[in-house]
């Protein structure tokens, strides 16, 4: 019979599986209001959205009025050239000019910079998804990476009894030598999964403090438990930020458009003008207007609106596109999470049980003699790499979760 401390060490090993995660400062809501309030990039969106705005305000206004001076009727040749004030001609000449655009040019030029601060919000709502579906992943990865690297410690550390008991069970005849070298294997392999779990978690950690900007972040709570609602998430497909974005930019185009047949109408311009004489002759005022005249519209004005005209189609086609794209993508992200879910479950549900009944039976074999050592060392880690599995496609759901709920769905900007 074998020793009664030997099957309490498999006992043991076999109650020690689901260890506890440390708790950590920084939750899932926590890590999305962290990176809203730190991220750089929304910062410098946020600065476009501010400049388009105080940008806008020079919207529409009349130019800046042109100062004019000359000289005027200064004689070159005859009895009096080059001689100032010798006769009735010669002005000193001071003037002001304003030009004054076309009522419809400047209503124009004002929608054209409301839509642009359209296109910057619209731009910094996609900056903000953008920016809580990197954190949002990344706080996930972090989350499931010091899970599996606790799993795997508390494995390496409940197996290491069994481990030691190997080349005792072969010196004392009970298992074959060349069973020794299979624990050793067994050994190394999970010893190399280690250090891809401890390389996985120190790059989601560094992914994460990124967007929060906490380069020693740590993670605490559970992974949102959000219930993806399918009808739901494609009757907002209208009000995602892309979608949004197009048409802020297609309101800009239809504003260019008008900016453009507003060229058909003519611009005026005022000036008026003091001049100054010799004494015996008198000053001067002059005052006039000029304005433009589009005679040849075919040739200036209609290229510019049908290019104009043009852009705007472009957009709306463009918007089309996208959104029967952005439907697609959606189909495609909800048929993988429900692919992914049903893996996780089965891990859960079939395959763990699976090797857990295997483990239990594989010592109470053990334990009357029926099987060596390795073989219950086998089962063990088969145990071990089926929770790293199942916590594999955990994190596989939660990211797909994750990842459509802030792509598709409908958040507080």
């Amino acid at each position: 019979m074998r020793t009664l401390g030997l099957v309490s060490a498999l006992a043991v090993t076999l109650s020690v599986w689901t260890g506890s995660v440390r708790a950590e400062p920084l939750t899932f809501d926590g890590a999305l209001a962290r990176a809203t309030s730190n991220a750089p990039a929304l910062r410098a969106s946020a600065l476009g959205v501010e400049a388009a705005r105080i940008e806008a305000i020079a919207a529409g206004q009349l130019p800046d009025p042109r100062l004019s001076f000359g000289l005027d009727g200064f004689p070159v040749t005859g009895p009096v050239a080059g001689q100032f004030g010798e006769d009735d001609f010669t002005i000193l000449r001071l003037g002001i000019e304003q030009a004054v655009p076309s009522r419809a040019r400047r209503r124009a030029e004002r929608a054209v910079a409301d839509a642009r601060i359209g296109e910057a919000g619209a731009e910094d709502a996609i900056a903000l998804r953008d920016v809580r579906i990197a954190t949002g992943l990344g706080w996930i990865d972090l989350y499931y990476a010091d899970r599996r690297l606790a799993a795997l410690d508390e494995v390496l550390t409940s197996l290491e009894p069994l481990w030691l008991a190997a080349p005792s069970a072969v010196a004392s005849g009970v298992d074959r030598p060349a069973n020794a070298l299979g624990p050793v294997q067994l050994r190394a392999a999970l010893l190399d999964r280690r250090a891809r779990l401890v390389a996985d978690t120190e790059k989601a950690r560094a992914e994460l403090a990124r967007w929060t900007g906490d380069a020693a972040v740590l993670v605490e709570g559970a992974p949102p438990l959000t219930m993806l609602d399918p009808a739901g998430l494609r009757a907002g497909l209208d009000r995602v930020p892309a979608l949004r974005a197009y048409a802020a930019t297609g309101r800009r185009a239809e504003a260019e458009v008008d900016l453009a047949r507003a060229g058909r109408r003519p611009d005026w311009s005022f000036n008026a003008s003091y001049g100054r004489r010799d004494p015996r002759f008198g000053d001067l005022v002059s005052i006039g207007a000029t304005v433009s005249l589009p005679l040849f519209q075919d040739q200036r004005q209609a290229p510019v609106i049908a290019a104009r005209a043009a852009d705007a189609l472009r957009v709306r086609l463009e918007r089309e596109d996208a959104a029967r794209t952005l439907e697609a993508g959606l189909r495609a992200d909800l048929a993988e999470h429900a692919m992914n879910h049903d893996l996780w479950l089965r891990a859960r549900d079939v395959v763990l049980p699976n090797v857990l009944q295997r483990s239990d039976l594989e010592t109470a074999a053990y334990a009357a003699d029926r099987v060596g050592l390795t073989e219950v060392i086998e089962a063990f880690t088969a145990v071990a790499n089926a929770r790293l599995d199942t916590l594999d496609r955990e994190a596989a759901v939660m990211r797909h979760v994750v990842n459509i709920t802030l792509t598709y769905g409908i958040q507080d900007q």
